[in-house]
């Protein structure tokens, strides 16, 4: 019995590494990602509490379709890597043939329903002085939308080939020069004029044109990735492909829309309280959100992994790197709630000096460090059902739990039982925690059964295959 558990101990660390090998850049290319809009919030925070509520509700709308696209474009890892996993280099190059496509059109929709919402604004409850900050900032962060999708399906595609490092160093590239022209065009440096939040959407606006040319260079010309380019790139398109892209991607598209608009109500909800309460919640959110990223990348690396063994068809192996992420993300997701428990006002300081937000921040990320494993676990199992590309189901648990959970309580607490922010916070908390709740659990049983059947199969073949591929 013990050599049993040893043995299946080692087995678990050994899939364990090779996650976290594959997670690490691609974690380093979605904080790259986070740390554009934190340097933004930073920025605008020290123009003003109203610029910093304008960038935190335009933020908060832009992501709707943002997080839809990016949900839609997760299909192409999926389907990729069980190319890869299958030995199908042809496959994978008509993936990403049929996936650009998909990400020109979700980008420019994506941009296009921004510039619609355009003349609606004033009809979303927020405080007039915010509405009329928010305006450019919308026009040219939502046309940012459209270089930052077709990024992302290159940068995909990429990464369920495991080449993560060349799109994450492109990332970095990009916020260094969000950064260098956030400095020139919000305070007028240089002998620029000082644009304040405008200048922020600029800046976005231009580093992301820039970063897309890189990385759809580098997946068309690279050496590494040359195998998996298509045979033909003017052939005939596929009506099948596209529909198992779709199968894959809508559902995830969905399942991502309903969280992600969720907390966008939270913050539209933030607005009828105060300028103070959506300022603080927009930097609550930002520090949330960057931890949330390191989970997303153990997420991302495991749904990768997922769909090479699923493609392979090592079954037992899926189980074990689906839980052994959930550990890996639990780990590093506590250690961050630890951290906003302890230095919740510090934080706070480093975005704005108004002592009402600082202190409501505080209070807030207090909340956050609560729901911080249980965000860690629901990203990681959903994205292990991502790779067995089981994406219905999880849609629906991610619609019950933050929409029929999180924002009746939220609401609830706020108006009714007059907790204000901290009430809605705390909905937000209980939703994620129910949703995580689900998703292990629909792992657990979508994988259980095959691990069984699996059993006899040899251990050591398996490793061995495992070693060679890794």
């Amino acid at each position: 019995m013990r050599l049993r558990i040893m043995r299946n101990v080692r087995l678990w660390l050994r899939e364990s590494r090779p996650t976290l090998a594959l997670g690490l850049p691609i974690m380093a290319g979605m904080i790259g990602q986070m740390l554009m809009g934190l340097a933004d919030t930073v920025m605008v925070g020290r123009v003003g509490v109203v610029p910093l509520a304008a960038s935190a509700f335009v933020n908060a709308v832009a992501h709707i379709p943002l997080v839809f696209g990016l949900g839609l474009l997760s299909s192409i890892a999926v389907l990729t890597s069980q190319a890869y996993g299958a030995r199908r280099p042809d496959e994978a190059g008509e993936i990403l043939r049929h996936g650009l496509i998909i990400s020109f059109a979700t980008g420019f929709l994506s941009a296009l329903s921004m510039f619609a919402l355009y003349p609606f604004l004033g009809f979303l409850g927020q405080p007039p002085e915010v509405v009329a900050e928010a305006k450019t900032y919308l026009l040219l962060f939502g046309a940012s939308l459209f270089p930052a999708l077709v990024a992302h399906g290159c940068k995909q595609f990429s990464e369920a080939l495991k080449h993560p490092w060349v799109p994450a160093v492109v990332l970095f590239g990009g916020v260094l020069m969000n950064v260098f022209l956030n400095w020139i065009l919000i305070y007028g440096n240089w002998g620029a004029r000082a644009m304040g939040l405008a200048g922020a959407g600029w800046a976005t606006l231009i580093a992301r044109v820039v970063m897309v040319f890189m990385v759809l260079g580098y997946v068309l010309r690279a050496p590494a990735l040359r195998a998996f380019q298509p045979a033909r790139w003017w052939a005939a398109l596929s009506r099948e492909r596209f529909q198992r892209l779709f199968t894959v991607g809508w559902p995830a598209g969905v399942q991502l829309f309903f969280e992600v608009s969720a907390f966008v109500f939270a913050a539209i909800m933030m607005g009828w309280i105060s300028a103070d309460a959506i300022a603080a919640h927009q930097i609550a959110i930002t520090c949330a959100a960057m931890s949330f990223m390191f989970a997303l990348g153990i997420g991302t690396a495991v749904c990768i992994r997922v769909g090479h063994a699923y493609g392979a068809a090592q079954y037992t192996r899926m189980r074990r790197i689906g839980f052994g992420g959930v550990a890996l993300a639990v780990g590093i997701m506590g250690s961050f709630g630890v951290l906003f428990v302890v230095a919740g006002k510090p934080i706070a300081g480093l975005f704005i000096t108004s002592p009402t937000v600082v202190s409501l921040t505080a209070q807030l990320l207090i909340v956050a460090a609560v729901f911080q494993v249980a965000d860690g676990v629901q990203v990681v199992s959903l994205s292990a059902l991502r790779g067995l590309a089981d994406v219905r189901v999880p849609a629906l648990i991610a619609v019950l739990a933050y929409w029929f959970l999180a924002l009746p309580i939220g609401s609830s607490l706020a108006f009714l039982a007059d907790l204000g922010a901290v009430g809605i916070w705390i909905g937000l908390a209980l939703g994620l925690g129910a949703a995580a709740c689900g998703l292990l659990w629909r792992f657990h049983r979508r994988t259980a059964k095959t691990a069984s059947q699996r059993a006899a199969t040899t251990p050591v073949a398996e490793i061995a295959l495992t070693s060679a591929r890794e």
